[in-house]
């Protein structure tokens, strides 16, 4: 006994020790999953444009983590709510510990859709690490209404637009302030900003592909207005000195302005109303009826002097102009110069809107209404309201829907309507009486119930059973970048299938992302197609979508491809004439090439394949614009409600000349002025060249017939498949 007491006693300090060196190693590993624990992830969303959303645009959605816990591949998902379940984009990333990371994921607003998207931080597992759930913009604005915005030196220079005379919230202009470090550096959810100011000081703090990015925009469209802070903040900046129209050199204070005041009160005002209507039966009072000697042309030339403004020297920047023109000089000295880069323009503020005295001149928030381009009609009458419209998807859809597939004609459908009801009634009622089996009625009914179903299935199978097919169409904007070029397309694309079918699409360009067909506002039918778009790298994009057995859906590409010139258009004036040069060098000939100039459209002709021909075109020989997209644009609404009706005829929902739908589709605004309000189509930025045409520049518009300008959406091999493309040039005409 005494032994084993001792053995006993021996054990216990033992015991002891191993508990401590248990806690010893507990103890720190307790210490660290508890920091872990504590670092929280950092999970940051911004939406829109400083939460501002033009509809049927694509807009930037720039996500933000900081991980100061355990490295983890994450996974950030996004999706349209309850609105859209069907549709989710993705893009993974990298998060080792200590790193802030910055990405744009791009989205697409449908027009009316004002639901809130989901956004989650997932890990290896799937766990949900972080979510913003429920998201809602500010504000969404009509696709017509201007938004500026704004790279502003301070909080207080934000551009501050004068509001209009409507009423509805969908119309007032919006400017939306960017800070450089969220800036997006795709340009394609740029393109849902019709002009930025830039500050010149705050040029220095844009990184190489958020500059790459403007650049693009600004080539394919965009206005840019700088306004000049400091001549060393332009000279620190090689970029933003090269694309000024002007080489600064000093800074002079210019005591008296007045140019300016008469600059907002003259007759240059836009009056682009696209998408607009007046009110029918509105009050023939008050703000509906224009003041005396005021026009939509001028709006404000009754607008009132600001004395303590003229008072003040302006602070202006002085150099020698190189391109462009000027458009406010005060007495020999220019305030405002402006100049064409691409389709795109930059507008150059000589001065800072920023400083004393503008910043406190009372007519600043017409001015920027003035450089923002809002219709003066928005001034000058209040009763015009936001017109719904026709989506211009459905045009293409129209073009690329499987010709498979027929409906069944509605006279068709009530015949055998009426002869189902006749037999399982009076038929049956009086072949049974007939035979004195009135009881077997229990089983002849489930009879003909089981043949008119598989009579049913055999007519649906008739009409739409097919095989497997893929359509493309491509509209390919040719925008020159030095002795390079720059492709922005807009991949329209078709898929039927046989069965329900998971299908795998992808876009291999420098910027491409995917979207369904969206619902014009005359729809009330939300998207239907089911997607899960994984955004990879700085743009490209992997797709899976699903395609319901025996239907036709449409999806739509956009993306940006730096490239060779493909396409060298030159025109030049020749007397009454034009002498156009098109140089063709690319592997596929053009079928049909034609010219916008002066508002007529005049048919060139073919280009074969790495050749270039010369043509003389003149209005003698040509068509009005209008009377072009009217003559091949006036079956458009027709189409669209036929594809969108479930029976009827085939026929009613298809439009089959490609080549001259897609032609007058690239000026549907023409379409809108030509007929009556209810044909208007909403169009995405970038579909309808009409400004560009009335900017002075010549448009070539080149039919290459199967011919794909990229490689192919689908990963997959359908039985049956087509491929177009439509050139589109814009040339300045020398």
């Amino acid at each position: 006994m005494a032994g084993h007491s001792e053995s006993r006693l021996r054990s216990q300090p033992e015991a002891a020790g191993f508990r401590r060196f248990v806690l010893a190693l507990w103890l720190p590993a307790f210490c660290a999953a508890a920091l872990t624990s504590q670092a929280v992830i950092q999970f940051d969303v911004f939406l829109g444009y400083d939460w501002i959303v033009p509809q049927a645009s694509w807009f930037p959605v720039v996500c933000e983590i900081k991980n100061d816990g355990a490295p983890f591949v994450g996974t950030v998902e996004l999706d349209g709510g309850r609105f859209n379940s069907g549709q989710s984009r993705r893009a993974v990333v990298e998060l080792p510990t200590g790193t802030l990371k910055r990405f744009v994921i791009p989205v697409f607003a449908t027009p009316g859709g004002f639901g809130g998207w989901d956004v989650r931080l997932l890990d290896e597992r799937g766990k949900v690490r972080a979510e913003q759930t429920g998201l809602q913009a500010k504000r969404q604005i009509a696709p017509n209404t201007p938004l500026i915005g704004a790279l502003a030196r301070t909080p207080a220079g934000m551009p501050v637009i004068r509001p209009i005379l409507p009423q509805e919230a969908l119309l007032q202009p919006a400017s939306a302030r960017f800070l450089p470090s969220v800036f997006p550096d795709n340009p394609l959810v740029l393109e849902g900003m019709d002009c930025l100011y830039l500050n010149s000081e705050r040029a220095l703090d844009l990184k190489v592909n958020q500059v790459n990015a403007l650049f693009d925009w600004l080539n394919g469209g965009g206005h840019l207005i700088v306004g000049v802070e400091q001549i060393s903040d332009i000279t620190a900046t090689p970029w933003l000195r090269s694309v000024l129209p002007c080489d600064l050199n000093d800074i002079r204070a210019v005591q008296e302005h007045p140019e300016l005041q008469e600059w907002l009160r003259n007759a240059s005002w836009s009056t682009n109303l696209a998408g607009l209507a007046r009110n029918r039966g509105a009050s023939r009072q008050g703000a509906s009826e224009p003041r005396p000697g005021v026009s939509a042309a001028d709006p404000f030339s009754d607008l009132p002097d600001d004395p303590a403004f003229e008072t003040v020297p302006l602070q202006v920047a002085m150099g020698a102009l190189r391109d462009g023109r000027v458009v406010v000089t005060a007495g020999d000295k220019p305030l405002i110069v402006t100049a064409n880069r691409g389709r795109g323009r930059v507008t150059l503020l000589l001065f800072s809107p920023e400083r004393e005295p503008f910043r406190s001149w009372k007519n600043l928030p017409t001015f920027w209404a003035k450089l923002a381009e809002v219709p003066g009609n928005w001034y000058v009458a209040a009763d015009y309201h936001q017109q719904g419209g026709w989506s211009s998807d459905s045009i293409f859809g129209a073009m690329l829907d499987t010709r498979q597939v027929h409906k069944l004609p509605v006279t068709w459908l009530l015949l055998l309507l009426i002869v189902y009801l006749v037999v399982i009634g009076p038929l049956d009622q009086r072949w049974l009486k007939r035979i004195g089996r009135p009881m077997l009625t229990w089983i002849t009914f489930p009879c003909y119930v089981v043949f008119f179903s598989l009579l049913i299935y055999f007519i649906g199978y008739k009409l739409r059973a097919g095989e497997s097919e893929w359509n493309e169409l491509h509209l390919v904007d040719v925008l020159l970048k030095g002795e390079q070029a720059e492709l922005r397309g807009q991949t329209y694309a078709s898929v039927y299938s046989p069965s329900n079918q998971r299908y795998r699409l992808e876009g291999r360009q420098e910027f491409a992302t995917l979207r369904s067909e969206f619902a014009g506002s005359y729809s009330g039918a939300q998207p239907g197609e089911k997607a899960t778009i994984l955004q990879e790298g700085d743009g490209s994009f992997k797709a899976e979508i699903f395609v319901p057995v025996w239907t036709s859906q449409l999806f739509v590409s956009d993306w940006w491809e730096p490239a060779p010139v493909p396409l060298i258009v030159t025109v030049a004036p020749q007397g009454g004439q034009w002498q156009v040069k098109v140089e063709n060098r690319t592997e596929r000939g053009l079928a049909d090439a034609r010219v916008v100039i002066d508002d007529y459209i005049m048919t060139l002709g073919e280009v074969p394949a790495r050749e270039a021909r010369t043509f003389t075109v003149s209005k003698a020989k040509g068509m009005r614009l209008s009377e072009f997209v009217l003559r091949y644009g006036s079956t458009f609404q027709s189409a669209v409600r036929g594809r969108q009706r479930t029976f009827g005829g085939s026929e009613a929902g298809r439009i089959d000349d490609l080549p001259n739908g897609t032609m007058a589709a690239s000026f549907l605004s023409r379409l809108s002025e030509a007929q009556d309000s209810t044909r208007h189509f909403i169009t995405p930025p970038g579909l309808d060249l009409s400004s560009v045409a009335e900017h002075g520049n010549a448009v070539l518009l080149a039919w290459a017939g199967d011919y794909s300008p990229v490689k192919p959406l689908r990963q997959f091999n359908p039985r049956r498949s087509s491929k177009n493309t439509l050139w589109r040039v814009a040339v300045p005409v020398k």
